[in-house]
């Protein structure tokens, strides 16, 4: 007797088979599936059941272009980037701890990159002025540095220097009195430098250029550059846990969504997906995914590490 069509179960929701064969299988997550135990079935034979969380989304008709940042709280803040020189209605929006989502910053052409400081002062990179702004968690701006080209990812180190990618190429570092260094440079980026430190203190970056196989590199303190991992389809926002493995949004031999990295520079897909381009951990253990037009919420169980400032 032929066994019958395979089935794929989430929690107690059918999800449809888009390809199946006796050795692969890939479903669509159905609508209203959050998590439960994944399930194979083809009417003979049961799979073992296999934990499966599912993200959920928080807020869309956004437009992420890098990861969003969270303060000390859990509050969430991303944004409207717009296409170079759109003027949107609202730049950077706040989504807080209900998921209520409310403007926090409209005056601001091409916001791109978001960070906090120690003192929970929010900075914004602009690719349209090449302009750093800090904002008071009010959300009055004003411009910290000037000059940065085509401003992208911002991160803070350890000793709260700010660190900006101009993705024309330049890597600065601002000093915490503002005197504005040559970091580093690396090949330019079709779309944007990200940023972010790891708990060796060196700074990671990736940049999506035309190659599939692109890298994720690691910069030391002197801004001594070296490929940390090869091997990624246009690498995205990234982000520590931590144990100081690495997730970065990209795609590894085709599958696209979250690669997470081990220390020793082996690479698995943590999260599958389309179309994200950040993330972040929050206070609550779960992770933040920016897709190009909206927020996911993962319930990971999984702690950041704390970010510098």
């Amino acid at each position: 007797m032929k066994a019958e069509r395979p089935r794929v179960v989430i929690g107690d929701i059918v999800a449809p088979l888009i390809i199946g064969s006796d050795s692969f299988i890939i479903a669509k997550v159905p609508e209203g599936a959050t998590a439960g135990e994944l399930v194979i079935e083809n009417g003979e034979q049961t799979s073992d059941s296999w934990a499966c969380d599912v993200g959920v989304m928080i807020a869309d008709s956004l437009h992420p272009v890098g990861s969003p940042a969270i303060d000390s709280f859990g509050n969430i803040y991303t944004t409207f980037s717009g296409t170079r020189g759109q003027k949107v209605p609202v730049a950077i929006y706040k989504i807080d701890l209900n998921f209520t989502m409310k403007p926090f910053i409209n005056d601001l052409m091409n916001a791109h990159g978001l960070a906090f400081d120690a003192d929970g002062m929010l900075y914004i990179s602009s690719r349209y002025d090449g302009i750093v702004y800090q904002a008071t968690p009010n959300g009055n701006i004003s411009t910290y540095v000037e000059g940065m080209g085509v401003a992208t990812g911002i991160a803070f180190d350890s000793h709260h220097n700010l660190y900006v990618g101009d993705r024309s190429g330049t890597i600065f570092k601002i000093s915490p009195n503002r005197q504005i260094f040559v970091f580093a440079t690396l090949e330019p980026s079709l779309a944007a430098y990200h940023l972010a430190f790891g708990p060796d203190d060196y700074l990671y970056v990736t940049g999506p250029t035309t190659s599939s196989f692109d890298a994720v590199y690691r910069i030391s303190q002197e801004g001594e550059t070296e490929v940390f991992y090869r091997g990624l389809g246009r690498p995205q926002g990234l982000a520590f846990d931590d144990q100081g493995r690495l997730y970065v949004a990209g795609s590894l031999s085709g599958r696209k969504g979250v690669v997470r990295i081990y220390p020793d520079r082996r690479a698995d897909l943590f999260v599958s997906g389309p179309g994200i381009v950040g993330l972040a951990f929050s206070p609550s253990r779960a992770l933040v995914i920016t897709t190009t037009n909206a927020l996911y919420r993962v319930d990971v169980g999984i702690k950041g590490r704390p970010l510098n400032g």
